[in-house]
């Protein structure tokens, strides 16, 4: 896995998250992954204490993390690093970036030069977003 680095600011590669399942009864660690199925106000007690955030997306159709990100960040004010991770398209990497991710977990073989292109598609927003940087 190599991270492709969405919104310039430093992210956490040694970072090993915890799955959701395995932290949520014992809250340990500052690095989780969240299943779309899980609500995010579900970790406002604990927003403080992490410091990433994996969102997963368990199939390219199924968007939900899209949600959970922009959720994290305009509700809950999360400050952490936000990656996605699972099967993802470069043509997704400016809506990832509008809606809160820091980073994407993609495959070594995965082109970034790809990744990068869609990034800079676009000069100007007529909708809001998330971040304010997007």
């Amino acid at each position: 896995m190599k991270l492709f680095n969405l919104s310039g600011r430093k992210t956490l590669e040694e970072a090993s998250p915890v799955a959701f399942a395995d932290w949520k009864d014992a809250p340990h660690g500052t690095a989780i992954s969240l299943p779309q199925d899980v609500e995010v106000e579900d970790l406002r007690s604990h927003l403080n204490e992490l410091t990433l955030i994996v969102l997963e997306f368990p199939i390219f159709r199924d968007g939900r993390a899209f949600t959970q990100a922009r959720s994290l960040r305009e509700y809950e004010g999360y400050k952490g690093e936000i990656r996605a991770s699972g099967h993802l398209l470069p043509d997704q990497a400016i809506h990832l970036k509008r809606c809160g991710f820091d980073s994407v977990a993609l495959p070594e073989e995965a082109n970034t030069q790809d990744w990068d292109e869609q990034l800079s598609r676009y000069q100007f927003y007529y909708q809001n977003t998330a971040v304010s940087s997007a």
